[in-house]
């Protein structure tokens, strides 16, 4: 795989470049809730405009259906991108089209252009190769280099993503090189001890993972809303829990085969409960009661790690020479049920080793919480990436980046 250090060294004053980034930030209207996946991809597109390219930005935002949707426009992270370069940045109102054509042809040597929301485009997603390919041929009109930089659409097949780079010469920026640097670390000749934290709300969307690290990790801690499936399967009363209830029989073959490979899966000792779902926008206090893992009342539902097992949790992640976490311990957007996010995040500062926040729901409660980013070894940009590439799966941004 080439690298944009290589790209650089070739030179790349007056050459197009496309860079695929992972523009996909949370929204609040137009007001971005969190800019961390456009701070990701600046030192590519800085290295880039400071070296003379004219670069051309390109992501997915949301999931519109293939159609113009002003709620999903990438306007609001085009500006942000500009405020974090010092520098304008120009806006095509389309892909592909008229303003698309303008904008990347008014560039001059060093300039930078955001062009709208790939997904506005049905040819982005689409699983016929003909018109993903047609669509990647009109975007490489667009381009004489392509780098790929948006590490959180790695694992879609994907216009841009994956037929896009066979057109053109292309490059793994910045932000890939160092996610796959950092997977290779969980993958490859691993420092152990090896612990791994998984949470949120479903263990179906975990299964893949927990399969591949029964034989890699030496210890898992279980939280989140798929703690409670695990609970069940032990024979616990979980009350109004969260459940899939489909998936017990294979969370009862895991914790066979945890116990048959000397893998030590922990779960949860005690969980805050309430009689309903807190307000996620309102806030107001619920005043949860905590319950022994195994004695949740039938009337209530647990939301969070309780406080022996955030003690637990701790003191089994305080030794780890390799951490991997996954997905919050409660629902941490509401101070109620954030102080088990809270415990791991702290726990994972505190850990003398190689700490990887994986992406997605953690990456955001680790800034929502007002943690310092830099006391982590690694914070992924992209979650589903992260686990696919810890399952073991082969990704098609990746696979494409390679000669």
């Amino acid at each position: 795989m080439k690298t944009i250090d290589e790209l650089l060294s070739e030179g790349v004053a007056g050459k197009r470049v496309f860079v695929r980034a992972d523009l996909n930030v949370p929204l609040d209207g137009t007001t971005i809730t969190d800019d961390g996946r456009i701070r990701a991809v600046l030192p590519t597109v800085k290295a880039l405009a400071d070296a003379g390219a004219r670069v051309v930005v390109a992501s997915h935002l949301g999931r519109p259906k293939g159609a113009p949707d002003p709620a999903f426009s990438l306007a609001p992270a085009a500006a942000r991108l500009g405020e974090l370069l010092g520098a304008d940045v120009a806006f095509a109102t389309d892909t592909v089209g008229e303003s698309a054509g303008a904008t990347v042809a008014g560039l001059a040597d060093g300039q930078v252009a955001v062009i709208e929301n790939l997904r506005f485009n049905a040819g982005e997603t689409s699983k016929d190769d003909a018109e993903r390919g047609a669509f990647a041929d009109r975007l490489a009109a667009l381009a004489d280099v392509y780098v790929g930089d948006g590490f959180g659409a790695v694992h879609r097949k994907h216009a841009s993503v994956f037929d896009l780079p066979a057109r053109l010469p292309h490059y793994a920026g910045h932000l890939i090189a160092t996610e796959v640097g950092v997977l290779r670390k969980l993958t490859d000749d691993v420092k152990r001890p090896y612990v791994v934290a998984l949470g949120g709300a479903k263990v179906s969307d975990k299964l893949a993972v927990i399969d591949q690290l029964l034989g890699k990790a030496d210890r898992l801690l279980i939280g989140g809303g798929m703690a409670y499936t695990f609970l069940k399967a032990k024979g616990y009363e979980i009350g109004k829990s969260l459940l899939q209830e489909d998936q017990i029989p294979a969370v009862q073959e895991y914790l066979e085969r945890a116990e048959k490979n000397g893998v030590e899966l922990v779960l949860p000792v005690d969980t805050l409960v309430s009689g309903e779902f807190p307000d996620l926008k309102a806030k107001a206090a619920t005043h949860p009661t905590t319950v022994a893992a195994d004695a949740i009342p039938a009337d209530q539902e647990g939301l969070d790690i309780g406080p022996e097992t955030r003690k637990l949790y701790a003191s089994k992640l305080a030794d780890a020479a390799t951490v991997f976490w996954n997905g919050p311990m409660g629902v941490f957007e509401h101070p109620d049920y954030a102080e088990g996010t809270k415990a791991v995040a702290q726990a994972l500062i505190d850990s003398p080793g190689f700490t990887v926040v994986g992406g997605g729901d953690s990456a955001a409660a680790v800034r929502t919480l007002g943690f310092d980013e830099q006391a982590f070894g690694h914070i992924s940009t992209g979650g589903g990436a992260s686990l696919e590439y810890l399952e073991g799966k082969t990704l098609p941004g990746l696979a494409a980046l390679e000669d």
